[in-house]
């Protein structure tokens, strides 16, 4: 057939027109695709920040007046002071060239990218917990939702022998469970959600479950309670008398989110960082799923334990005798009443009751009826008049100073025995030896003797060995001089 011109150009106009709309059509399914890949990576990301906040990451890895997870943070422990490293993308001090699988291994092993161990101060036993599509949630995050900081921070110097990192290894072959969670097919799915959040990300445990001597945690006390540096983390089991089982589920779910529960408690130290990083950051089913949980867990209980912390004391005054009465020259000397009427009375009432609480946050919570004066152990009461009571800006207003500076131990311990006996569990005390460790940092670990004993003994088998050897030679020159 010939094809005249004009059928000619009639032709190319149809091809090019096919062309052009075929190349549009292209064009258009792509820039589809990369908008839809571009969005589904902003999820990614945003849902790894979420999960950030669950873990709490930013408590640890930020130092005061720090930039956000830049590291530098001194963190506490019986073995000696362990600095947090930079978790941002920079790639000259941070994370930056860490490959996913890289990532994982420090997050759930405890294995950083040089191949060297982390110390479990970095809750990687509870991280262990965290599935494989959560890990790349947090990986993208952390190398795309995080600005990078290009600053070291010192690092961590435990003495010998647990400066040597690769005992860690060791460790974690006696301690560290590398499953991941797995759901129970007989619990509701907001179980296991509250499940995976406390023994996962939150890592509840990490804090409020007793450790052994080898400071691993002790799992038949699981949520029993631990002093935690100078704190006391307590007991979230669900014992009604020595743990929360007699607490309601949306007084936990409250608690977490808001760090005060009337007649209840009141979040101050580490809970209170917790609270304002990472609880109250959650949402509302979470926190219900995590409280649903903890409602659920073994029962520990502590015979000696009467009445749950929070049912202590009642609203009773015995100071005004002592007002208009001349203080005593030295001021160690001076009484319970005349301590609380000087330093406690303006805010927490002649009668403990406190004032406020419930109309715009926690106001002056009561002396009775709360939890810091209801447990046999009372170091948190002595580190709240210590330090005081200091929450972050965006969370309800809190108003309790620091006496660190201005009450001796001798006068922490007059005042803490007071309100104890007038407001809390009579059997519970404070004593000057207590106030004077938890001002220097708290009791070392047992740890650290054992293993001081058992470098003695090693160091001495040894020195037994090179005498026995040297004996021993000494005796064949002998015989083969006869």
């Amino acid at each position: 057939m010939t094809m005249t011109p004009s059928l000619f150009m009639t032709f190319r106009r149809r091809l090019g027109a096919a062309l052009v709309g075929s190349v549009a059509a292209t064009l258009v399914a792509s820039f589809g695709f990369v908008a839809t890949a571009h969005a589904d990576e902003n999820d990614l990301i945003k849902r790894g920040e979420y999960l950030a906040k669950a873990g709490d990451c930013i408590a640890c890895h930020s130092a005061p007046q720090g930039k956000p997870f830049a590291g530098g943070l001194s963190l506490s422990t019986p073995l000696g002071a362990i600095v947090s490293s930079n978790i941002t993308p920079s790639k000259t001090n941070g994370i930056g060239n860490y490959t996913l699988e890289q990532f994982d291994a420090a997050l759930r092993r405890g294995v950083r990218a040089d191949g060297q161990h982390l110390y479990p101060a970095m809750p990687y036993t509870s991280y262990a917990q965290v599935d494989d599509d959560d890990v790349k949630a947090l990986y993208a995050y952390f190398m795309h939702g995080v600005t990078p900081v290009d600053t070291s921070p010192p690092q961590t110097q435990l003495p010998f022998p647990f400066n040597v990192r690769l005992s860690m290894a060791a460790w974690n072959l006696l301690f560290l469970d590398r499953k991941p969670f797995a759901p129970d097919p007989s619990k509701s799915v907001e179980w296991n959600r509250g499940a995976y959040l406390v023994e996962g990300l939150a890592h509840c445990s990490t804090c409020h479950t007793p450790r052994n001597p080898l400071m691993a945690e002790d799992t038949s006390k699981s949520l029993g309670g631990s002093v935690v540096g100078t704190w006391y983390a307590p007991n979230i089991s669900s014992d009604p008398t020595s743990g929360i089982g007699a607490w309601s589920e949306a007084d936990i779910a409250g608690y977490l989110r808001t760090g005060h529960v009337i007649d209840r408690a009141q979040a101050a130290g580490p809970m209170a960082e917790a609270v304002d990083n990472s609880f109250q950051h959650l949402t509302d089913s979470d926190l219900h799923a995590m409280a649903v949980y903890l409602k659920s867990t073994p029962a520990v209980h502590n015979s000696a334990d009467q009445r749950p912390p929070y049912a202590w004391g009642s609203p009773k005054a015995s100071f005004d005798e002592v007002r208009g009465e001349p203080l005593p020259a030295d001021a160690n000397q001076m009484s319970g009443p005349q301590l609380y009427d000087s330093y406690c009375a303006s805010c927490h009432q002649a009668h403990g009751e406190g004032a406020g609480q419930g109309i715009d946050g926690p106001g002056l919570p009561s002396l009775f009826h709360n939890t810091a004066l209801g447990h046999a152990n009372t170091n948190n009461l002595v580190m709240v008049m210590l330090e005081g009571v200091h929450r972050q800006a965006s969370a309800p207003d809190v108003m309790m100073p620091a006496f660190g500076r201005l009450l001796s131990d001798e006068q922490v311990a007059t005042l803490g025995n007071y309100v104890l006996k007038q407001y809390g569990n009579p059997d519970a005390s404070v004593t000057v030896e207590q106030v004077k460790s938890l001002r220097a940092g708290g009791e070392a670990s047992p740890l650290i003797a054992i293993t001081h004993i058992a470098m003695i003994v090693a160091a001495l088998i040894v020195l037994g060995i090179v005498v026995l050897l040297i004996a021993r030679r000494s005796r064949r020159r002998t015989s083969a001089l006869r």
